[in-house]
């Protein structure tokens, strides 16, 4: 079992370092425990991107061969050191090794509380979204008073230490295997035989490398219509600044992925910051798992097997964090087919659908409660069986005109209630 093992610290001299020094010399026969050096790793600037550094993609490559992760972090005011959780920052910005990777998290303080809350501060951090880490619950390893902790080799001198020290990495190495199992079996899963990669071209590819000039150099290789040239559609015949005009104006943010997962097609009327799910010009061409964060990419997978399979024809789902009266963003994935029932691709449409439910509101003079007892369901993602599952609060539409507290039934969920 290959583990890697982080000290948070840049200091010359570290007790978390040399806690760390001591685990890799006292458990060499049962793990292969490498520690790895973060004094080289620059201050996190996204204005300086330095992702692709020979010092961060050092510890990224070591991290993803890695069977687990052990942090070792001090305390400073109540927090983990800045250099740890300078570390993470790179680690989860475009860079993702952390993500589904075991973490032990031990820590040495100078102090009686042994870096309790640098631990409690850390593991927050690392169970974040966007660095997904799989820390393991239960023991914490506090060693305090670190300075007196060590004889003069380097070894911790007390027995009732190192004997509960065993016992978390005994629970350690068991953590990794069972997620090991896990993951195993979660690579069998059908849907993951989903190639977000765009490695199989079909009929209606375009033999073009990605390249942010995809769609110039794809219509120039096609001789693609364009301008004024006309458009035989199913029903009717438009130029092509007549097809651009009419999606432009759709009350919806449209995006076409093929049926080899490309991203071929999104009505660009709204620049990327004003986008409810913003797009860049530059990724039309750009195949699934380029163009989606890598914490998402099981998740589309998902979606996509369900419908390529015909397990779902449409799934709707809203953006988390939506609130009443501001925004309520959904998306919806659309299954296309061709006159064969042959799976052509995914119509993507996004819209922020609170105007059009203000506005029914609004000219029927109803207005939403809370229903009682209602409980608002999660967002839980697209699973193997693909249940849909559009989150809303369980709400009551009632009559702001009617004073004598008559119930007026939820179309939504069935759900009623007195203003």
């Amino acid at each position: 079992m290959k583990i890697v093992a982080i000290a948070g610290s840049i200091a010359e001299t570290s007790y978390n370092r040399q806690l760390l020094t001591f685990i890799a010399s006292h458990y060499v026969s049962q793990i292969d425990i490498e520690i790895l050096e973060i004094k080289d790793i620059p201050m996190f600037n996204e204005d300086k991107d330095q992702t692709q550094s020979a010092a961060i993609q050092y510890l990224v490559h070591k991290i993803e061969l890695a069977d687990g992760v052990i942090l070792a972090t001090p305390e400073h005011n109540h927090t983990t050191s800045p250099a740890m959780k300078n570390v993470i920052e790179w680690l989860s910005y475009k860079v993702h090794p952390l993500n589904q990777k075991p973490v032990l998290i031990v820590g040495a303080s100078w102090h009686t509380q042994g870096s309790s809350r640098a631990q409690l501060s850390l593991r927050q951090i690392l169970e974040s979204p966007g660095v997904g880490a799989l820390v393991m619950p239960g023991d914490e390893f506090l060693l305090a008073d670190a300075k007196q902790a060590f004889d003069e080799l380097g070894n911790l001198k007390d027995s009732g230490t190192v004997g509960f020290l065993d016992t978390v990495i005994k629970k350690f190495v068991r953590w990794i295997d069972v997620l090991g199992a896990l993951q195993e079996k979660k690579k069998q899963e059908p849907w993951r035989q989903e190639d977000l990669s765009g490695k199989h071209p079909v009929d209606t590819s375009i033999d073009i490398d990605i390249s942010d000039d995809w769609v110039e150099k794809a219509a120039k290789l096609v001789e693609a219509a364009s301008g004024k040239q006309y458009v035989e559609l199913n029903r009717g015949i438009l130029t092509v600044d007549q097809l651009n005009w009419f999606l432009n104006t759709m009350p919806m943010e449209l995006t076409f992925m093929d049926d080899n997962d490309q991203f071929i097609y999104y009505n660009h009327f709204l620049d990327h910051d004003a986008m409810l799910a913003p797009r860049d010009p530059k990724q039309v061409g750009d195949t699934a798992d380029l163009i989606h964060p890598k914490r998402a990419v099981e998740h589309v997978q998902q979606v996509i097997w369900a419908l390529r399979k015909g397990q779902k024809e449409l799934i709707a789902m809203p953006i988390p964090g939506n609130k009443v009266n501001q925004k309520y963003i959904m998306h919806f994935y659309k299954a296309m087919r061709d006159a064969d029932g042959r799976y052509r691709g995914v119509n993507e449409w996004v819209l922020d659908i609170w105007p059009i439910v203000s506005d029914y509101l609004k000219r029927t003079g109803q207005k939403l409660v809370e229903a009682p007892d209602s409980k608002t369901d999660a967002v839980t993602g697209a699973s193997e069986s693909v249940s849909q599952t559009v989150s809303s609060s369980s709400v009551a539409v009632t009559d702001n005109n009617n004073d004598t507290g008559a119930v007026t039934p939820d179309a939504v969920t069935g759900a009623s209630a007195k203003e």
